[in-house]
């Protein structure tokens, strides 16, 4: 077949997955999107009701009490703040507009240079390989082709991880009884791919909504949540990266654990593509080094 044909289809294939999904999920997204936003001034009075009873509350009171605390000059302050803060935003807004603009271009640009790649990818591989030896080409592109499968795998990987945890996050907003689920999943579920601070980012969201039903249902919300998480970190994500990049599970959990102690929230996002692409190329070196070692005591 040839590749343009073949990148052609894939395409089509991925716009017929993305046009299905929006036709069966589409309707209910719209519906639970709309529905929150009739409900904005409810949430909003709620929470202004919120604030009134929190500010005439005893604990406000013995505050009030104390000549330590005192509340118009907090208010003088976070008035000056916010005026200087607005001051700013007429300066700030055409770098906001420009990074907006930015970001629609690179969208935009994605198809076009995804499908460059996928016709001519394969030109980079061979330009590297003419910096070896006629010799070692073979092996050259072996190794890069594993490397490349590695980094696949890897991405693969993240995405089912990312997929399970937005199904499991929409069935317990389902079962808790808590609104627009179907949106609040799929925000944890993009959300997901941030290390670390990506699940929190996407509760947040579900928690906000879970409060203007009481907080029990919102501490529901973050228990739900932890468990997802603890099952994710624990269970899925070992699982799914371990087969996808041949590593066992427990391999992935200290892999991940050291790069915490060591580099943090970065050290944590590369280690485990980082260990697949070393062991490709540990592998490789060890199994040239026997061949060589062989083929020397051979002869």
């Amino acid at each position: 077949m040839p590749k343009v044909l073949a990148i052609a289809i894939i395409y089509l294939a991925f716009i017929g997955l993305l046009t299905l999904a929006v036709i069966l999920v589409g309707p209910e997204i719209q519906r639970q999107f709309n529905s929150l936003v009739d409900m904005l001034p409810r949430f909003i009075n709620q929470a202004q009701n919120f604030y009134n009873d929190f500010m005439q509350s005893d604990l406000m009171q013995r505050f009030y009490e104390n000549n330590s605390f005192n509340l118009e000059e907090i208010i003088q302050n976070v008035g000056n703040y916010l005026t200087n803060e607005l001051s700013d935003i007429g300066s700030n807004v055409v770098g906001f507009i420009g990074a907006i603009t930015n970001a629609v271009i690179v969208i935009g640009l994605v198809p076009f240079i995804l499908f460059y790649m996928l016709k001519e990818g394969e030109k980079a591989p061979q330009f590297l390989l003419r910096f070896l030896p006629s010799k070692q080409r073979t092996e050259g592109k072996r190794v890069l082709s594993d490397m490349d499968g590695a980094l696949a795998n890897f991405i693969q990987g993240q995405i089912i991880v990312s997929f399970c945890v937005g199904v499991l996050v929409y069935i317990a907003y389902v079962i808790i009884g808590v609104e627009y689920s179907l949106i609040l999943a799929i925000i944890a579920m993009l959300t997901n791919l941030i290390p670390f601070i990506g699940p929190w980012i996407g509760t947040a969201p579900g928690v906000i909504v879970a409060l203007f039903d009481g907080w029990f249902t919102a501490l529901l919300v973050v228990g739900a949540v932890v468990l997802i998480q603890q099952f994710e970190s624990l269970f899925i994500s070992p699982q799914v990266m371990g087969r996808k990049l041949a590593l066992h599970p427990i391999t992935v959990i200290f892999i991940l654990l050291i790069a915490a102690n060591f580099a943090g929230l970065i050290g944590m996002l590369l280690a485990v593509p980082t260990y697949a692409v070393l062991k490709v190329i540990v592998s490789h070196t060890y199994r040239l080094v026997r061949l060589r070692y062989k083929e020397a005591h051979d002869d």
